[in-house]
């Protein structure tokens, strides 16, 4: 009787345990993470879980909050830095919002004109 029970649990758990890693591969990721690149004069984000976030322009330090649902973002106010940088286009600080998709993010401004897209970093 003993070994009819160790077989049903054994069989119980490999089934819980294919059925856990199936259902993880399939959830979309969120927007939490880094984008952009790390490259000198190139733009990033950080987005936290809790709605923080925080990178940079290319030039000037950005930080400031975010709301997702679904695919939209929302950007809070994002304060920063000023300084001046020869060649680096600041586009990044114009963000009010953003689209997500698999592995990238559609920058929008407040008129919800794509400005730019940023990519998920590994």
């Amino acid at each position: 009787m003993k070994t009819k029970q160790m077989s049903a649990l054994g069989l119980l758990g490999a089934v819980l345990l294919q059925s856990s890693c199936a259902s993880s591969s399939t959830v979309a990721p969120g927007p939490e993470g880094n984008w952009g690149s790390d490259g000198p004069g190139q733009p990033s984000l950080v987005l936290e879980a809790g709605g923080k976030l925080h990178g940079t322009d290319g030039c000037n330090r950005l930080l400031g909050s975010y709301e997702a649902s679904g695919t939209d973002i929302t950007f809070g106010p994002l304060g920063g830095t000023r300084m001046f940088c020869e060649g680096v286009d600041t586009w990044l600080s114009h963000a009010a919002g953003a689209t997500l998709g698999a592995d990238t993010l559609e920058i929008m401004d407040a008129q919800g004109q794509r400005i730019g897209t940023l990519e998920r970093m590994p």
